[in-house]
């Protein structure tokens, strides 16, 4: 019988780390070793099945240690909330250190891993998977992208998970990983023990819990593939059951059907009404701020056939049921200071 798979999770405080931790450790074959800067709570039946590292991975030497003898690496590691929320600044060096820095110290530990030639001739490059982001595409003249457009990333934070996907690639290139990206859309959901979700469905909930309009830069017409963390977490675990054939390309991740921003707005007012036994909140439309730019009046749906083909993973969970179990467990008070 074959050693378990080590899959070391970093980042796994983290919104989709945790959720991605909780996957693989329910998963045959695989022992997982989740590293956090910050305590990494488990559900008390996964006590003892999994391996927990505290590391600040900027200190020298702490990546090294934290992979040493993976077989897949997942970093979710990021720094993604500058002075303007997810707009990151350009001399955020502190983002360029985490969000880029850290995957090519990584490319450069996986160098100097022992050849074939001076170990066990069975081992193979390690896997890793990485978590990308559609937007990385920057501006296409299409609402529905699959993958095979050209990369025009803009703002800086799309830019820094372009250039760490670039590093991967070359590092698959190169033979030193099996590497993969997997392009996520918004991701949602109940909040992790540690992280809360600051995306725009989770922040919608929290207002509409305190009984505050829910606000839109647009008409409403706008549309996004909106993605439930549950269904985020199993895409990676087929990304690592399905590594060789997925090896040095990226792949969008989504449920393929893009919703209007308005329905999704009314449909959280709807769920925590029923939640609170309030009447809805309102949703309006409100002047766009300044930091506004473009992108946040495109739609953008994507097609993740090339994915679902490979793996045969799909997101199974339908928005109304993500809805319902995200609005209780952030009206329970679940997540980080919960």
């Amino acid at each position: 019988m074959s050693a378990p798979q080590q899959v070391v999770v970093l980042g796994a405080s983290g919104f989709i780390g945790s959720a991605v931790v909780r996957t693989l450790a329910d998963t045959p074959g695989v022992r997982v070793r989740a590293v956090s800067r910050r305590p990494v709570r488990l559900p008390d039946r996964l006590a003892g099945r999994v391996e927990v590292v505290a590391a600040d991975l900027t200190e020298p030497g702490a990546l090294a240690r934290a992979v040493a003898g993976a077989d897949a690496v997942l970093p979710f590691t990021a720094r993604i909330r500058g002075a303007s929320g997810w707009r990151l600044s350009e001399d955020d060096t502190e983002a360029e250190r985490v969000n880029v820095g850290l995957i090519r110290d990584l490319v450069a530990v996986l160098a100097d891993r022992p050849s074939d030639s001076d170990s066990d001739s069975t081992r193979r490059p390690p896997v890793v998977v990485f978590p990308g982001s559609n937007t990385q595409v920057g501006r296409v003249a299409v609402e529905r992208i699959d993958g095979s457009e050209p990369d025009r990333p803009e703002g800086v934070y799309d830019r820094q998970k372009h250039a760490a996907e670039s590093l991967l690639k070359e590092a698959a290139e190169a033979g030193l990983a099996r590497a993969v990206s997997l392009r996520l859309p918004p991701v949602y959901g109940p909040p992790a023990p540690t992280a809360e979700d600051r995306g725009v469905v989770s922040t919608m909930i929290r207002r509409a819990l305190a009984g505050e309009p829910l606000t839109m830069w647009h008409d409403g017409t706008v549309r996004r593939d909106l993605l439930y963390v549950d269904d985020a977490a199993r895409a990676f675990a087929a990304a690592l059951a399905h590594a060789d054939a997925l090896n040095g390309r990226h792949y969008l991740i989504g449920t393929g059907r893009a919703q209007p921003l308005g329905e999704v707005f009314r449909a959280v007012a709807r769920a925590v009404s029923r939640s609170t036994g309030a009447d809805p909140v309102p949703v309006v439309s409100v002047a766009p701020p300044p930091h506004a730019d473009a992108t946040d009046f495109r739609s953008l749906e994507v097609d993740p056939s090339a994915f679902a083909t490979t793996t045969g993973w799909q997101a199974r969970t339908p928005l109304d049921e993500a809805l319902e179990r995200t609005v209780a467990a952030v009206a329970a008070g679940g997540g980080a200071g919960g």
